[in-house]
């Protein structure tokens, strides 16, 4: 905890179904990246704490995966990790698309009909729609009777942010503020260095590779001619899916370094040194003891 002095603050859960848009609103309110993001669904595995920070609040948001059905160990963690976040928190942004009510956004709102925490409802993606078509949609929502407020926004357009701003400060409680006011994320250095490299993976990839890949940084904390040395390790499921990853020739593992080291480079503000391995982990999201090798917290969610 950094300091007594109160201001409005608290922890604010980012719920909603996979690619709705969560990691880029979420981004966008910290003024920086925080949460890969991807037109790929199911990008975020991991809750990641974005921190937005002003002279009268303190907003910590738990951007979680998207809610769906289960059916890998990694699906069910992911899935935990999501409902999880509902625990311990002041203030619930539900997320959703500007379209008629679904079976997975109704699976998530019957989960929030238990909840006592204030939830707010935020229909994103609004630049891409009529406002004359979003009245059915809220009105569908308002006769759930569980949300306080209806906000349409635009993560990626900044539409409905300032709406935002002066909700979040409406139904924070008062408290301290908890990080520093430069700190953005509450994730170590090394994790961030992971999901930029992943989500390169994610631009460059199709099909079942983007899914089926996992990155773990092996060091990171090394220099050598003035630049750190970052080794980090892409596993896969299938051979096939390796050489994808390497590409004719090691093309597009060239091309995925190349990139990634940019991101790495404007995260940690110095030069680096990016040396990629791809390995095959054979149905390494069905295993438990892998995944908690390389990361995921299976324990802490049973």
């Amino acid at each position: 905890m950094v300091e007594n002095k109160k201001i409005k603050s608290g922890f604010v859960a980012l719920l909603g179904r996979p690619n709705v848009g969560k990691s880029t609103l979420m981004n966008y309110l910290v003024g920086q990246k925080v949460a890969i993001t991807s037109s790929k669904p199911q990008t975020t595995r991991n809750k990641i704490s974005g921190i937005y920070t002003t002279d009268e609040m303190q907003a910590i948001f738990i951007d979680t995966p998207g809610i769906f059905k289960p059916h890998l160990d990694l699906d069910n963690y992911m899935d935990k990790a999501s409902l999880s976040s509902l625990n311990d928190v002041d203030l619930i942004l539900f997320m959703v698309e500007p379209e008629k009510m679904g079976k997975g956004d109704a699976y998530i709102a019957e989960i929030l009909q238990k909840s006592k925490v204030p939830i707010v409802l935020l229909i994103n993606k609004v630049d891409r729609v009529n406002p004359n078509e979003l009245l059915p949609i809220i009105d569908q929502y308002r006769k759930l009777n569980i949300f306080k407020e209806f906000l349409p926004v635009s993560a990626t357009q900044g539409v409905g942010i300032s709406d935002l701003i002066q909700v979040l400060y409406q139904y924070l409680p008062e408290g301290p503020k908890y990080y520093g006011t430069d700190q953005i994320t509450d994730r170590p250095e090394y994790f961030m260095v992971a999901e930029l490299i992943r989500e390169q993976i994610l631009k460059f990839t199709a099909e079942e590779v983007p899914h089926a890949a996992a990155v773990w940084v092996e060091q990171m904390n090394k220099h050598e001619n003035n630049k750190l040395q970052i080794e980090a390790t892409i596993y896969v499921e299938k051979s096939g899916q390796k050489g994808i990853i390497i590409g004719k020739g090691g093309k597009m593992l060239k091309q995925i370094g190349i990139n990634s080291r940019r991101q790495i480079e404007d995260l940690l503000g110095e030069k680096v040194n990016l040396n990629l391995w791809v390995k095959v982990q054979h149905n390494w999201r069905s295993d438990p003891k892998f995944l908690r090798q390389i990361g995921y917290n299976l324990k802490d969610l049973a």
